[in-house]
């Protein structure tokens, strides 16, 4: 089981955040002195959010409490929240340290996201036909390098234009928009002022589909011989009040899985999309991963569980699916079972990161989507260009 717990924060985040950026689009702001006459950027600050996770055992705990103790994950006032948060981080502290000493004692998540970042300022580097000199920074929602000192990070580079780019493909109201809502917070208090882009979600981008298409399809064959595979497109699950309030994060993951599915090109593909990480006792979005696990045992089919909504390894990959859903499986009676790589620093996944990059340069939004404007359905009132 993951670190992740507890319930999310409904849509008005999203609200929130739109306003933000509106604020500090390049439309609402005179050019910069840095900028080019028409209008392109000299220097760009590219932002990659994240999750962030402990650095060594003594830091799960606090870790934690910064998880908890974000109004996005739990929905009530200060001091209920303090104390809430506290009582959870103090007790699920030693389970979590168990988890991560199976990979090491801490989160591989910064070491991963720095080898993705490097990557990707080598891609922007290397095209001359960008004219704009980028660094690519990381700040992490719930350990260092933390919003607020990537913000100083930022400000000391004196960027013209600075974009911020999730590593959650798909957009929720409980990841993307409370990263950016911190990103606000702390860009404010150290008086970074420079227009601000947000690439909101990339659910079905061509780089991350075939990436991830590229990283199955041997797995795929190998697991051939004990059968016809059944692929577990496996995401991060939600309870189902957050959707029901308008996060369009289940409605994206979805589309991410009819897109891996179709570029696979696999004829009678045996395929699902499920939901990982489930606690506590709310109802939350299904069907869930290690219910299809059981399933795959009972049908004696063997299955590749793929972390659709993760492009970084961390707990929820190298512990939760790599280590208990194969003993789950193993235990359940499947023949066979493979976890799938994230993307990581795939090459596709990485030019398909710095494409959306350059576009988000380009574009005249503050709030973009991978192909600009929305793509939500119009009743996901959490997304946001809900106003769009």
């Amino acid at each position: 089981m993951g670190v992740w717990t507890e319930g999310r924060r409904r849509s008005s985040l999203a609200g929130t955040m739109s306003q933000q950026f509106s604020q500090t689009s390049t439309s609402s702001n005179p050019m910069p002195d840095g900028q080019t006459s028409g209008g392109r950027p000299r220097r760009v600050a590219v932002v990659l959010f994240n999750l962030g996770g402990p650095d060594a055992p003594e830091a799960v705990r606090p870790f934690l409490f910064n998880l908890f103790a974000d109004p996005a994950i739990i929905r009530l006032p200060n001091p209920f929240r303090f104390l809430i948060a506290s009582l959870i981080s103090g007790r699920r502290a030693k389970p979590a340290a168990a988890i991560y000493a199976q990979i090491g004692g801490k989160s591989p998540l910064l070491e991963n996201t720095e080898a993705q970042a490097a990557a990707l300022e080598g891609v922007l580097e290397a095209d001359p036909a960008a004219g704009a000199e980028s660094k690519v920074f990381i700040a992490m929602r719930y350990w260092h390098p933390m919003s607020a000192e990537t913000a100083a990070r930022v400000k000391a580079y004196d960027p013209d234009l600075v974009v911020l780019l999730p590593l959650y493909p798909q957009f929720s109201t409980t990841t993307t928009a409370s990263s950016a809502k911190a990103w606000h917070e702390a860009a404010r208090t150290v008086g970074l002022t420079v227009p601000t882009k947000l690439l909101c979600c990339y659910p079905t981008q061509a780089g991350f589909i075939d990436a991830t298409a590229d990283l199955i399809r041997p797995l795929y064959e190998a697991a051939r011989a004990h059968g016809r595979p059944r692929v577990l497109f496996s995401a991060h699950g939600l309870p189902k009040k957050v959707v029901a309030s308008g996060d369009p994060y289940q409605w994206q993951c979805e589309r991410t899985a009819e897109s891996i599915a179709a570029a696979l090109g696999i004829d009678d593909l045996d395929w699902i999309n499920c939901y990982q990480s489930r606690v506590g006792p709310m109802e939350w979005i299904g069907p869930s991963t290690d219910a299809e696990i059981r399933r795959a045992g009972q049908d004696g089919v063997p299955i590749l569980v793929v972390p659709m909504a993760f492009v970084s390894e961390h707990s929820e990959t190298l512990v939760e699916i790599e280590i208990e859903y194969r003993h789950l499986a193993r235990e359940a009676g499947v023949p066979h079972f493979t976890r799938v790589p994230t993307a990581g620093v795939h090459p596709g996944f990485i030019d398909g990161m710095a494409k959306l990059v350059r576009q988000t340069v380009a574009g005249k939004a503050a709030v973009c989507s991978q192909k600009g404007d929305r793509i939500c359905p119009s009743n996901f009132s959490g997304c946001p260009q809900a106003g769009r």
